[in-house]
């Protein structure tokens, strides 16, 4: 952990929410006047799309398991030293994933490709990443140890499978069948390298949905925020104003000594007002 560069990491699955967060941070680094430097987690993948198939199909035929969500199709160890690197420094090396033509047309690459590494523009005020694995840690590595604000945005693991058969039927073609595969393959890198993370977090944004999701392979529609609660929990309640976070959320309650359950349409707010004074004082003690 740094005083001097301070590191924030957003740590979540997909379906988390992820233009929530986004836009929520941004909101805050533009009203405090961050640069921030901006890590994306897909930029540490090991292989790019067309070989990431290529392994899987491999690792398959071998009877082994390969995702997205374990160390064997991650660059750990790179991640670790970009924290290590800034924390020290206040600069690192990264690159950028292309997920869509969209985003691979400006580098004239094809999409699923990587950019070449190249350092971040001086004079950041802060390194923030989301990801998958902002507060890993495995035999080998330990990313958690250097992230000084290490967020968890989670929807519970029912409705985050319903989003991503929904997703991956609707927007990339694949049956819901080959979904429900894939969520198989992935369930022991889920568990033993993602779920852990949420136990490490200074603060747990989870998003449980109001209706009923018991059977996530036959939902015909993703719940909305409006029916669902986001649970938040700390990690160090002693630090944490609940009275001040209750007056300015409407309708939120406190659940446990260490937790504060609102209305799911509410999670944008939440983060702004909970977090930024946090990532004020971070910066402020750089000084």
């Amino acid at each position: 952990m740094s005083k001097k560069h301070p590191i924030i990491a957003v740590t979540g699955s997909s379906g988390a929410g992820t233009s929530t967060v986004k836009n929520a941070f941004e909101h805050i680094f533009r009203r405090e006047k961050l640069k921030a430097a901006i890590i994306e987690g897909d930029s540490y993948h090991r292989y790019d799309r067309n070989t990431m198939k290529i392994k899987m199909a491999k690792a398959e035929e071998g009877g082994e398991n390969l995702s997205h969500f374990g160390p064997k199709a991650n660059l750990f160890d790179k991640l670790e030293e970009t924290f290590k690197t800034y924390g020290e420094t206040g600069t690192c090396q990264r690159r950028y994933y292309l997920h869509n033509q969209e985003e691979a047309a400006p580098y004239n690459q094809e999409p699923g490709t990587f950019t070449p590494w190249e350092p971040i523009e001086e004079g950041s005020d802060l390194l923030f990443y989301e990801g998958l694995h902002g507060g890993v840690v495995t035999d080998e590595q330990n990313v958690a140890q250097y992230v000084d604000l290490l967020v968890g945005v989670v929807p519970i693991v029912n409705l985050e499978w319903i989003q991503k058969i929904h997703r991956d039927t609707a927007e990339r073609g694949y049956s819901a069948e080959a979904v429900t595969d894939t969520i198989l393959r992935r369930m022991p890198d889920y568990i033993s390298t993602i779920t852990p993370q949420f136990s490490r977090t200074h603060i747990n944004f989870q998003r449980v949905p109001v209706v009923d999701t018991s059977n996530p392979f036959i939902a015909r529609d993703i719940p909305t925020p409006d029916e669902s609660f986001i649970v938040i929990r700390f990690r160090n309640p002693e630090q944490a104003d609940f009275p001040y976070y209750l007056s300015m959320l409407k309708d939120s309650w406190m659940s446990r000594p260490n937790t504060i359950v609102l209305p799911g349409g509410k999670m944008g707010l939440a983060m702004e007002i909970i977090l930024t004074p946090m990532i004020h004082d971070l910066v402020a003690s750089k000084g």
